[in-house]
């Protein structure tokens, strides 16, 4: 074959072939290949499409595992919380009953006193003075009445015989009373002086711990009108605290509807939680709860009673107060894990009979132990799911129900807040 360095044709009848017509001849056949390709492609959608659901979507996932609990109800034990505040048994105040100079103190601030003990000394000199006045002076009264009484008898026979007048009878037995109740008032004023001698010594009212003294040696006190100390009994000890009208209401209309059994006495068992988290650990009860709500907190005053013999409780502490004794009855009681929350409030899954989660609104009540009481949504023999709720990808989807808990799954949310 020839071809000239410029391309063209030759002039003579030799055959030619442009290069471009012998690159094109000398290609091979594609169409077989291009055939089996089409074959192939076909084959794999048909297994694409065999593999695919009914709508042609991803293959669907297994309905995910679930634990469930069957709900029932039973006598659960109530308890309730408020925050609240230590009292002593009984809080008094130390004042004077005489006026005088304070020359003397007799007790260390902080320190237990005990009944009777003496604790202020005020200036005895003028008590003790006017002492020796009032002896003096019931001393001229009973001489008076002596004499009086003899001047009765004298003439008292003589008036008998007829001898003197009425009048002077009559006088005489006048004077003998005038000097009797002369006699009277002086002791009184004698008493009185003793009283004012003894109360310049200050005693303790009751068994205690004193306070700080308000009042220094050397000081005029006035009376009862000056503070001088106190004294607070803190074995046993009273806790304070005010239950809220609505839990009060609550708790009432729970009662009348036999929901609540309380305690038999009413009283209801009472520990404290201090302020370091730890529990007093003796018991005490609820002596008294105000019929008043006080307009400024709402809340009604109720008070509870606790041994303190070591003084580990001290007055005027902020500390928690924890009542129990109350039991709710026929009670359904699910965990904390299983409630969730949503915009509209709590709800729960539920397995219904086609074994698909479907939610179901509730209302919790009380918090006991790890778990809410279900005040409603609920009703026995309902299946709650209580692990696996993370797994569910919308309502209503298939579940699979296992006997224990799914490997792996932490529950479904986090634990709500207990109430308080």
């Amino acid at each position: 074959m020839y071809v000239n360095s410029s391309g063209d044709r030759p002039a003579t009848g030799d055959s030619y072939l442009h290069p471009r017509d012998i690159s094109m001849s000398a290609r091979p056949s594609s169409a077989f290949p291009f055939k089996q390709s089409l074959a192939l492609l076909a084959l794999l959608a048909l297994s694409a499409l065999a593999a695919c659901g009914p709508a042609g979507g991803p293959p669907p996932f297994p309905p995910p595992p679930v634990s469930t609990m069957t709900v029932t109800t039973k006598d659960v034990p109530v308890s309730y919380e408020y925050t609240a505040q230590t009292q002593g048994f009984r809080e008094v105040e130390v004042r004077a009953r005489v006026s005088g100079i304070l020359i003397k103190r007799n007790y260390q601030e902080g320190s237990r006193v005990s009944r009777g003990a003496s604790m202020f000394n005020i200036d005895p000199v003028p008590f003790e003075l006017a002492l020796a006045r009032a002896t003096a002076d019931l001393g001229v009264a009973e001489a008076r009445h002596q004499q009086a009484q003899r001047e009765y008898s004298r003439l008292k026979s003589v008036y008998e015989q007829k001898a003197v007048s009425q009048k002077e009878f009559d006088d005489a037995t006048s004077a003998e009373k005038i000097a009797a109740a002369e006699v009277a008032s002086a002791r009184a004023r004698l008493n009185e002086a003793h009283l004012n001698l003894e109360w310049s010594r200050v005693e303790a009212p009751i068994t205690g711990i004193a306070g700080r003294s308000a009042v220094s040696e050397g000081n005029l006190v006035s009376g009862p009108s000056v503070l001088l100390t106190s004294v607070t009994q803190t074995d046993p000890m009273y806790v304070i605290f005010g239950i809220s009208d609505r839990d009060a209401l609550t708790l009432r209309k729970d009662v009348q509807a036999g929901r609540i059994k309380l305690p038999e006495n009413g009283k209801m068992l009472a520990k404290v939680r201090l302020s370091d988290g730890t529990v007093y650990e003796r018991e005490g009860r609820v002596n008294f709860t105000d019929v008043r709500v006080n307009t400024l907190t709402g809340t009604s005053e109720a008070r509870a009673e606790f041994p303190n013999p070591g003084n580990i409780l001290r007055a005027g502490e902020f500390v928690r107060i924890l009542l129990s004794g109350a039991v709710r009855r026929d009670a359904i009681v699910i965990p904390q894990r299983a409630v969730l929350d949503s915009p509209k409030g709590k709800f729960v899954y539920v397995v219904s009979a086609e074994s698909k989660a479907e939610p179901r609104p509730v209302v919790v009540g009380q918090w006991t132990g790890d778990g809410w009481i279900i005040d409603s949504g609920l009703k026995p023999g309902d299946r709650v799911i209580v692990d696996g709720t993370a797994k569910i990808f919308a309502p209503g989807s298939p579940v699979t129900v296992t006997d224990g808990k799914p490997a792996g799954d932490k529950g479904g949310a986090a634990a709500p807040a207990q109430k308080s």
